[in-house]
């Protein structure tokens, strides 16, 4: 299992995490999120992500991912 860790500094409430969480969940290959709103960290735990895909989950939810790796 593979891990990718990022921030999205946009995030300011609960909302925002269930947002971005919702969103990520339904990346293929992502089997387990983790959304810390007070440092604005996600975790995102899986096999054969595609770091492209979970930009572009971030993207659809309204937010910019930062600094993956």
């Amino acid at each position: 299992m593979s891990e990718v860790r990022f921030l999205v500094p946009g995030m300011t409430c609960g909302h925002c995490v269930n947002a971005v969480s919702t969103e990520l969940s339904g990346v293929p290959g992502v089997e387990t999120v983790e959304v810390d709103l007070e440092t604005k960290t996600v975790v995102v735990h899986g096999s054969q992500i595609n770091p492209n895909d979970l930009i572009a989950a971030v993207d659809e939810a309204g937010y910019e991912a930062v600094g993956l790796s």
